[in-house]
């Protein structure tokens, strides 16, 4: 059966579009699991919301979105919200949630994991940074602590290959054009004092723009393979 790919969304700031999913953390117990839920901002990267749980649950979900939609200030009217089609991405305490705050829902393929890239991404970026224990979370609030460590690492510490190595929180905040600017200039100044070492021009320090999720062609996406890095 042919599957229609979802509508392509594009951001071209902070806050019109996040994605989210869920992804299993390691427990002394084979078998059982913590659950990590996570809210990235498609635009800057950056995690605007989490919470670990011992269960996958919809009201643990929309628990965690009506948090994020608050701190974050959202418009409702401005914002879409992209996930797979799990079971509490779709349950009716998350959908009454978006309903009631008016944000728009957007999911991807069904058994189509690649429709969500970015928090599979981003899952992969949070398991093989190196803080990240060999071994099993001993417990919940272990993986608690251990999340907690990672986002503001992430969020304001990481520099993220796919938005030309600023933080995703320098991106959110409008922090990017400065930054890069002022890197640009460090760059040319390099070269003006040793033009031998410059083969030719310095490398690109422009900010990388509006991202794509889900675009029509693999050719639309940004940078062409940033769904792959982060």
């Amino acid at each position: 059966m042919t599957r229609r790919r979802p509508a392509s969304l594009v951001a071209t700031g902070p806050n019109p579009i996040w994605t989210w999913d869920i992804t299993d953390l390691a427990t002394p117990v084979r078998g059982a699991f913590f659950y990590l839920y996570l809210i990235v901002d498609l635009f800057s990267r950056k995690i605007v919301g989490w919470e670990v749980h011992a269960q996958e649950s919809a009201p643990y979900a929309a628990q965690l979105f009506r948090s994020a939609y608050l701190r974050e200030a959202v418009s409702g009217a401005a914002l879409t919200l992209h996930s797979d089609n799990g079971a509490p991405m779709k349950g009716a305490t998350m959908r009454a949630t978006l309903q009631r705050l008016g944000v728009v829902s957007s999911f991807s393929r069904p058994a189509v994991s690649n429709d969500n890239p970015y928090s599979e991404a981003l899952f992969r970026t949070v398991k093989y940074t190196p803080a990240y224990p060999e071994g099993p979370f001993a417990s919940l609030d272990a993986a608690r602590s251990g999340v907690a460590h990672f986002v503001p690492w992430y969020n304001e510490v990481h520099y993220h290959s796919s938005i030309r190595f600023v933080t995703p929180g320098q991106r959110h905040r409008g922090e990017e054009p400065a930054v890069l600017q002022q890197r640009a200039a460090v760059y040319e100044a390099a070269r003006a004092q040793h033009p031998s070492r410059w083969s030719g021009e310095i490398r690109n320090w422009t900010p990388v723009g509006p991202v794509s999720l889900n675009p029509g062609k693999p050719s639309d996406r940004e940078d062409g393979n940033s769904n792959k890095t982060t």
